[in-house]
């Protein structure tokens, strides 16, 4: 199997030419040539040790046999490599056991390895989730007692929030949490559908778990953070017995088969036991840093595995002889070509490359907002940024994996029918992105954050925030030279938006609230689109100059003969084709579903559940 994850030139473009490093005294030590470094031992790692454990993790999957599940052979090889190169913790607090990078690299070197098996990665993303509850809501003994080793990854985590009578509606779990005349809790439920909720590749794993305290309210303000490890922890740290968390079951899944998806009893067959994280009742609000966390991880997870797919679909049609050039008509003696000269072909893989660099664009530029909030002494700064990232969590997490789905579905129709069999990647890696699009609130409820709250967040001042980093490049490619007529359709954009934007919120606020949000994804989906239009126009103005600089002019003849002959030259024309194709091509269809959500038709609101059909 060809081993391609990410196209390196871009990584290094977005990294270094488009979206940069935040100036900060804690990034010192973090120049191009310790950057490049990282990434370039990233992508070993991803290559030569993650991206072997991919076909194992689909076909051998894990097992399940007395409660106990065994995930594959080569997942333990890769476990602990990963971990020992401290991949686990590296935009974390050295004292903690972090390593102190920016998230910007973070995201960089996570997109190789996700890229290489996501199944595998989702075992780290629970486990830093979960480690990061602790650091943020842990008194001084479970930081003690928990934390380095999550970071580690000699302890793995999860998060327990899914009911099966609950679904999505956390508020309405049945979890009970007993307090014990020490100080702890006795704990008594079901959860389903935990990622990594059992397995063993560590030592221990620990649980955040929602549960109730017995007599707290109903419904959300009810709900309390305990800390629940599968076995004991001593207080030297080393681990006690079993706390009777059995798994029950093992979800068999479309895709991800090398990920545990775990059913866990708690309490059932003895006592298990936990401990209280943060305050009583405030479990919701803890349990959201993990949960945004993991959004941004999702977003991440869907737009790697679709850069995998699109680098596996390029390679193939660079190399896949079939069928003779459009224009050579009947000529006996013309020989067939590669079918990436087929225009339909062309066009396919055209669409892959746009949306995979409109995500990484956008996940390094949500990176480089977290290392502005992190590092800025400026609070003015801090807070608007902070809320940036809060307008962008939907599109990370929702827009993103919606178009990782449709990248991988071209992947799979770029092969033919070998796409369609298990022998090439794209098959499995579109099985695999499947569930992004469900992971952590699914993407209709990362809609309707989007207008029920994302809109209104500080009297609209956040999304006007987000509005004015839109038109912020904007002005500063209007001074670019060759992408004049870009620069005025994404302007246009953005003020449809924002009237869009104002209309849509407005109405989610009143009686017609049904009417906005049946129209919740569609808002979500010209949101995206727009955002991608910002960041290919970002990237334009990036690579204008320098193609003319390579190639004399932005004239097409010209900068064709030059990018013939040089990489560089042909990179940054790929940039400005990127920019024209996805704005003259695909923006304009998101004009027609503006214009249908400002219509506000009632067709969803008024159609009986009757109407659907019959048996």
């Amino acid at each position: 199997m060809t081993q391609l994850i990410a196209d390196r030139r871009d990584v290094d473009f977005v990294l270094h030419e488009q979206i940069g490093m935040v100036e900060n005294r804690l990034f010192d030590e973090f120049n191009k040539k310790t950057i490049d470094l990282i990434i370039s031992e990233a992508r070993n790692l991803a290559i030569k040790e993650i991206l072997p454990t991919f076909k194992d993790g689909d076909e051998i999957g894990c097992k399940l046999a007395d409660g106990k599940v065994t995930v594959p052979e080569s997942f333990k090889r890769a476990w602990k490599l990963y971990c020992e190169g401290e991949w686990l913790a590296m935009c974390d607090d050295p004292a903690v056991g972090g390593q102190g990078m920016p998230k910007l690299i973070g995201y960089a070197a996570l997109e190789y390895m996700v890229g290489a098996n996501s199944a595998f990665m989702l075992y780290y993303g629970m486990t830093h989730g979960a480690a990061k509850l602790v650091e943020a809501f842990g008194d001084d003994e479970q930081k003690n007692l928990y934390m380095k080793k999550m970071f580690a990854g000699i302890w793995g985590g999860t998060m327990l929030l899914t009911e099966s009578e609950a679904g999505s509606d956390v508020g309405a779990l049945t979890t009970l949490a007993k307090k014990k005349k020490d100080g702890t809790y006795s704990i008594q439920g079901s959860k389903i559908f935990i990622s990594g909720g059992e397995h063993d590749l560590c030592e221990n794993i620990i649980h955040p778990v929602l549960a109730r305290i017995e007599g707290a309210p109903a419904g959300t303000k009810g709900i309390s953070l305990f800390l629940v490890p599968k076995y004991h922890v001593n207080e030297n740290g080393d681990t006690g017995d079993f706390n009777n968390i059995v798994c029950t079951g093992i979800e068999r899944k479309m895709g991800i088969h090398g990920n545990a998806t775990a059913s866990l009893s708690l309490g059932e067959k003895g006592e298990c036991i936990g401990t209280l994280l943060g305050e009583e009742n405030k479990g919701m609000p803890e349990m959201f840093q993990m949960m945004n966390e993991a959004r941004a991880f999702i977003g991440m997870q869907g737009f790697a595995v679709a850069s995998a797919s699109y680098m596996y679909a390029l390679d193939y049609a660079r190399n896949r002889i079939q069928g003779r050039h459009l224009l050579a008509g009947k000529d006996p003696s013309a020989k067939s070509v590669p079918i990436i000269q087929h225009p339909d072909v062309k066009r396919q893989l055209l669409n892959m490359k746009v949306y995979t660099e409109g995500m990484r664009s956008l996940i390094y530029y949500y990176g480089k907002c977290s290392d502005i909030v992190h590092t800025t002494q400026d609070e003015q700064l801090k807070t608007d940024t902070s809320a940036l990232i809060e307008v962008l969590t939907p599109l990370v997490k929702g827009y993103i994996t919606d178009r990782s789905m449709e990248v991988c579905s071209h992947g799979v129709q770029v092969y033919g029918g070998y796409g369609y069999i298990s022998e090439f990647p794209v098959e499995q890696l579109m099985r695999d992105s499947r569930i992004s699009m469900i992971y952590e609130g699914t993407n209709g409820i990362q809609a309707m954050d989007l207008i029920g709250r994302k809109l209104s967040m500080n009297n609209g001042e956040s999304f006007n925030y987000f509005i004015g980093k839109m038109r912020e490049t904007i002005e500063v490619a209007k001074e670019v030279k060759g992408i004049e007529g870009l620069v005025d359709k994404v302007s246009h954009a953005v003020t449809r938006l924002e009237v869009l934007a104002r209309e849509i919120g407005q109405r989610a606020r009143s009686e017609k609230a049904l009417n906005a949000y049946a129209f919740a994804h569609p808002f979500l989906d010209v949101t995206g689109d727009v955002t991608f239009a910002w960041m290919h126009l970002w990237r334009a103005s990036v690579a204008a100059p320098k193609l003319a600089k390579k190639a004399g002019s932005l004239d097409r003849e010209a900068v064709a003969a030059k990018a013939l002959k040089n990489k560089d030259a042909a990179f940054y024309a790929g940039q400005i084709e990127s920019a024209r194709f996805f704005i003259n091509t695909l923006l304009p269809s998101s004009y027609g579903k503006m214009d249908a959500i400002m219509e506000g038709d009632s067709s969803v609101e008024d159609i009986l559940d009757l109407s659907f059909g019959s048996k």
